[in-house]
């Protein structure tokens, strides 16, 4: 958290580096200070470590044998993908680590729509799949989280991903058919069933799941490759309808039941505090921008005259300052579907006392679904950071009220730090909340948040030094809402190093994750102290 950087390093031995070279090239390794410091950081901290060495593969093979190479060697792998997560997944822990760095790997390797799949590299972004498949009317059924325009495939799958599609379809891994992975001995692992010629994948299910192994791993049990996902077309027509509520439970409440009903593709709520610096941090040319892209996505000119009218007659204040807004799209194959879907949205709203507000905000998600991630900074250019749990439908009220008695009670040690908080929730199909508290305190960016942000932007924020009472005030914040979210028996997407992931499993399910561990990397090279493995 603080903006001092890494200093344990260690030079690559010479043998090691000359052998990664001849693999990749010499173009494709990285060794100056500067992005060795910036591959040892994520958003929420700085390593005390630095990687001692870049290595972009191109493809598996070269992945494959820069691994096996790596590995005999025997110096730690660090696979980082854009670089987005906040549970230091892929910062170092010693200072013999290499960092994998996977965005060379960024090809879509098939198209098949007679199968209804694609396969693509590990390296490749949400958003670039997405663009490939709209021409072709194609889509996935989970396609993307909102930080797609760089989240990569691979880390979104070792890590778990939520966002557009996952109310209906799932989480990204529930996309997945097939899956190649890179094993600690440079092996390469395939899943599925995979066509007469082995390497055409069209069904996920053949014998015990392994592909499902490898999710959400943290990239502890190996690297990913390459990833088959089934397609679907596109849905012809889409609804969305928002609403406010009263309070985070009744809310929570109202969503639940949504979800049950199975009447959304995607759900997002927010809280008052959200709120707020959502609207702090847009501006004139923002909304320019928001409005620009819900009327380029209509259908006809008088369509997007109607939607444009709309958003511009609404303005910014169509949400009650302390009330709870909720927002939900439908989408189907008819429009008379989709009107019951939304029509089923209004009448369970009304049931908890919603009051249905203008759609602007789920217009503009829907029309800028991959938007620059300059979110990760707040309005006045501070640190951010979340943290979260999936919960239950049914707990999801009890663990908000909770978290929310524990921010009130802090909250006069908040205001003399300069922290604020905000929630975001989403559900995840249709049986659980992904709950997500974020915290803003005025702790000044770093290097990976200069890498991410738009220069523009960046360059309207104040840097605003280091602010250690409040970074600690902070971790000592996010560990009480993790204790919290263990009270209801949670699950945690990017588990990485924060989460008590080997805490909350029985006996049983350890030996048999323990005995995988040493079957697939048995020296702990891969990424180690993620998922709670000995670092």
């Amino acid at each position: 958290m603080s903006q001092e950087t890494a200093t344990i390093s260690a030079p690559c031995p010479a043998d090691l580096r000359s052998r990664l070279a001849s693999i990749v090239g010499e173009a494709n390794l990285r060794e100056d200070e500067a992005s060795r410091r910036l591959f040892s950081e994520d958003i929420w901290s700085a390593s005390d470590h630095t990687v001692m060495l870049i290595v972009s593969p191109g493809n598996t093979a070269e992945l494959a044998a820069v691994v096996k190479v790596a590995v005999e060697a025997g110096v730690d792998l660090a696979p980082r993908g854009a670089g987005m997560t906040y549970t230091s997944g892929y910062i170092p822990t010693t200072d013999t680590t290499i960092s994998i760095d996977t965005l060379r790997m960024n090809r879509i390797l098939s198209i098949r729509e007679e199968d209804m799949t694609i396969t693509v590299e590990a390296g490749i972004s949400w958003k670039a799949i997405d663009d490939a498949l709209q021409p072709l009317g194609l889509r996935l059924p989970f396609w993307g989280p909102m930080s797609g325009i760089y989240s990569t495939i691979g880390g979104g799958l070792s890590n778990h991903n939520a966002m557009f599609g996952c109310a209906q379809y799932g989480t990204s891994t529930e996309s997945v058919i097939a899956i190649t992975m890179v094993l600690a001995d440079g092996s390469v692992l395939k899943t599925g069933a995979r066509g007469p010629d082995g390497e055409t994948p069209f069904y996920r299910h053949y014998g015990p799941d392994l592909a499902g192994l490898f999710m959400g791993d943290a990239g502890t049990l190996g690297l990913k490759a390459e990833v088959t996902f089934r397609l679907m077309r596109r849905p012809q027509f889409e609804d969305s309808v928002s609403f406010s509520f009263k309070t985070g439970p009744i809310m929570l409440e109202a969503l639940a039941e949504m979800a049950r009903a199975g009447i959304a593709s995607e759900t997002c709520g927010f809280d008052p505090g959200l709120t707020k610096v959502r609207m702090r941090r847009m501006g004139m040319t923002n909304d320019v921008k928001a409005l620009g892209a819900v009327m380029a996505k209509e259908k006809s000119v008088f369509g997007a005259l109607k939607a444009g009218l709309k958003i511009a007659t609404a303005g910014r204040s169509f949400i009650e300052e302390e009330e709870y807004p909720l927002h939900i799209t439908a989408e189907g194959r008819c429009k008379e579907a989709v009107a019951a879907d939304i029509a089923k949205a209004r009448e369970i709203a009304a049931q908890y006392d919603g009051v249905e507000i203008a759609n602007t905000i789920a217009k503009v998600i829907r029309a800028m679904p991959f938007p620059p991630p300059n979110s990760i900074l707040g309005p006045e250019g501070e640190s951010w950071i979340p943290v979260h749990g999936q919960v239950s439908l049914s707990n999801a009220p009890k663990m908000f009220a909770d978290i929310k008695a524990y921010f009130d009670e802090m909250a006069s040690e908040f205001d003399r730090l300069g922290i604020h908080t905000g929630f975001l929730f989403s559900t995840l199909h249709n049986n659980a909340v992904c709950m997500e508290p974020v915290f803003f305190w005025p702790q000044g960016y770093r290097p990976v948040h200069e890498s991410m942000v738009e220069p523009a932007h960046l360059a309207r924020l104040k840097q605003l030094g280091d602010a250690p009472e409040a970074s600690a005030m902070v971790a000592a914040a996010r560990e009480k809402v993790k204790r919290i979210a263990e009270s209801y028996g949670c699950a945690h997407f990017q588990i990485g190093r924060s989460y008590k992931y080997r805490e909350s499993r029985d006996e049983a399910f350890l030996r048999v994750l323990d005995a995988v561990k040493s079957v697939v990397d048995p020296k702990g090279q891969l990424n180690p102290g993620c998922l709670g493995f000995p670092a």
